[in-house]
């Protein structure tokens, strides 16, 4: 037997999916909100900052 397919020719035993319990979906739930949170309110800040650089720039002398 070939040194790379020993082993293959035994049966592949796939363990069932994990279940994930309700308190963890729960957890997983609350930190996926907040981090769509945070990214809404760092994209409204760097929005902000660019209407505020844009209104310096305009008006500058030329």
């Amino acid at each position: 037997m070939s040194i790379l397919t020993h082993g293959l020719d035994q049966t592949f035993r796939a363990e069932p999916p994990a279940r994930i319990s309700e308190a963890r979906k729960a957890q997983l739930k609350h930190i996926a909100l907040q981090a769509v949170g945070l990214l809404a309110m760092g994209s409204v800040l760097t929005a902000l900052i660019a209407l505020r650089t844009a209104i310096y720039v305009w008006h500058l002398p030329v």
